[in-house]
């Protein structure tokens, strides 16, 4: 479990940021393992205070607080979390998608855009300071239920207690889970699954009924008068009947015996969608509001937990803006009833780019209100500077691509694109146009033959790099996801681990107890003084972050002595 942990975070860019001590991930070794497992035995493992940081929140201008734990206390809390999203995810709510595997804000957002048809009221629902609030009571309590291992609870609760640094200074923590923490995540959806279950079992029931509307009666007078004036051969009246016809809907949108309630989750981000009168989504909202106080205590944000209409406004979730469309369409009647075809109020959801995003993706590459170059890309090779642009323009497209209103990122791409042009004019003392000739080509996609902008870098030896920004088609995908995100196995094997396992240094051939040696990137080795050591060909030969050394020939690359003889 602790080798499987490791090879899952050693990876992440935290791993080498030291929290209350000086301890990272560089120097882990199968003796740090087993020594972590001897303390938790005999339950002598304290874990230690995280140290606090502050980040800036997108848009508000505030704050928010980020801890960073020790690299033992990670390691402890993946597996702490691997041990609970066993057992738990299997029983969490289809309706939850933040922080689960193989689930994300597409799953979300597709729910809503699939499912969510007719909605009259968006309740936005925003738990204030959520992650920071959490009752560690409850949270027990709701870890007690399935788990009967007390000294596992007592190793939760520890970690949950032990506290946090700030300018150094020890603070209690009295509620919350760490923002940073491995295992926040999980527990986290631990404690917000008491919320779904409230919502799929009380409120859902109860602001649901009807099997489908009753038929409008203006729908059914204009029926009428179309068959009289048949009758009539008044062809001239029949026309301008069903031109009447088509702009009313077939059933009754404020029928009273009809409801419906949906709701979707994500993190600390919820969404119900209503059917039915404004009075009764105000009774939903306070209804939330009463059991997050009571039961959860926790506090609904009132700046951010709206009711908005779904034909006149839009609301706001997962960066989207969602809204109901009026459109109409042919349906039939469900089984046992009259089979005719007729018309119905569809409603279909429809997904849009917030006008507020476009502004704040551009404002990053522009100055005196147009595209910029970016000065400190200049220095960089072409490869860099497209790759650059190109990472970040298809990162956000690619997100919006479930978006009705995608093409509304032409803006960004104009900009974004403008912006890199400039840049390597700036380099190369040309031209925006001779930069446009000289890096423009056309590539192949599924979408057919699309314009782009591409770098190549040659190697020796190896297929050349090549960087393309654009050839994206901003054209909405219902089935979008982030391409860029992993697949394949959930826990998959690294090749790490099974070096560790090999007992042998990498460097100086010698078997016996090894210890890996990491870097934060690539690049850090071309920032070594003098010429480059032995290890560090090695590791960039390898393209690798990590090194399986020794403890002798660790230290030497630490104090940087040279290494003898180096494995080929």
């Amino acid at each position: 479990m602790y080798l499987l942990a490791y090879g899952r975070i050693y990876s992440n860019k935290g791993a080498m940021t030291p929290g209350a001590t000086q301890e990272t991930v560089d120097g882990m070794s199968m003796g740090r393992i087993n020594r972590i497992i001897d303390a938790m035995r005999h339950e002598r493992y304290r874990f230690r205070p995280v140290r606090r940081v502050h980040i800036p929140k997108k848009r508000s201008g505030k704050t928010r607080p980020l801890g960073l734990p020790a690299w033992s206390d990670k390691l402890v809390g993946e597996v702490v979390r691997l041990l609970l999203e066993a057992y738990h995810d299997p029983t969490f709510s289809g309706r939850s998608h933040g922080f689960r595997p193989r689930r994300g804000c597409h799953t979300a957002l597709r729910e809503v855009a699939n499912t969510w048809t007719g909605t009259t009221w968006f309740i936005e629902g925003d738990i204030a300071d959520c992650f920071g609030s959490l009752d560690h009571g409850v949270l027990l309590r709701a870890l007690g239920e399935n788990v009967h291992d007390n000294r596992f609870l007592r190793l939760v609760r520890n970690m949950l207690t032990a506290g946090y640094l700030e300018d150094w200074i020890w603070h209690t923590t009295l509620s919350g889970a760490p923002q940073g923490g491995v295992a926040s995540p999980i527990l986290s959806n631990i404690y917000l699954h008491k919320l779904d279950t409230f919502v799929e079992k009380e409120l859902i029931p109860k602001y649901t009924r009807g099997g489908l509307r009753a038929r409008s009666s203006e729908y059914r007078r204009v029926e009428s008068a179309i068959a009289r004036a048949r009758r009539k051969g008044d062809r001239a009246e029949v026309r301008s009947l069903y031109r009447r016809l088509h702009s009313l809907p077939s059933q009754d949108p404020y029928d009273p015996g009809y409801r419906r309630l949906r709701y979707v989750r994500y993190a600390d981000d919820t969404l119900l969608g209503f059917v039915g009168p404004k009075a009764e989504a105000e009774e939903i909202k306070q209804r939330l509001a009463t059991f997050l106080r009571e039961d959860l205590k926790l506090e609904l944000s009132q700046d951010k937990t709206l009711i908005t209409h779904a034909r006149t406004g839009r609301a706001r979730f997962l960066g989207y803006e969602i809204a109901t469309a009026s459109t109409d369409r042919r349906t039939r009647r469900p089984s046992g009833t009259d089979r005719r075809n007729r018309r119905s109020l569809n409603g279909a959801i429809t997904l849009h780019v917030p006008k507020t995003v476009i502004k704040a993706k551009c404002s990053p590459y522009m100055a005196g209100g147009k595209p910029a170059c970016q000065n400190s890309l200049v220095n960089e090779t072409d490869y860099v500077i497209v790759g650059k642009f190109a990472v970040e323009y298809r990162g956000v497209v690619q997100y919006y691509l479930m978006a009705g209103d995608v093409f509304r990122l032409h803006r960004l791409r104009w900009v974004m694109e403008t912006a890199m042009l400039r840049t390597l004019a700036r380099k190369h003392g040309s031209t925006v146009s001779k930069m446009a000739a000289r890096f423009k080509a056309k590539i192949n996609t599924p979408h057919g033959p699309r314009i782009c902008f591409e770098a190549r870098m040659p190697r020796d030896n190896r297929k050349e790099l090549v960087a393309r920004f654009g050839g994206i088609p901003l054209k909405r995908q219902k089935t979008a996801e982030l391409t860029d995100r992993l697949t394949g196995p959930v826990y998959p094997q690294k090749e790490l681990i099974r070096r560790l396992q090999g007992n042998r240094c990498e460097v100086c051939e010698q078997t016996g107890e090894v210890e890996v040696h990491h870097i934060r990137s690539l690049n850090d080795l071309a920032r070594l003084d003098g010429p480059s050591p032995d290890w560090a060909n090695l590791m960039a030969k390898r393209r690798r972050k990590a090194l399986v050394v020794c403890g002798a020939c660790h230290e030497r690359i630490h104090i940087g002595k040279p290494s003898p003889t180096l494995t080929q």
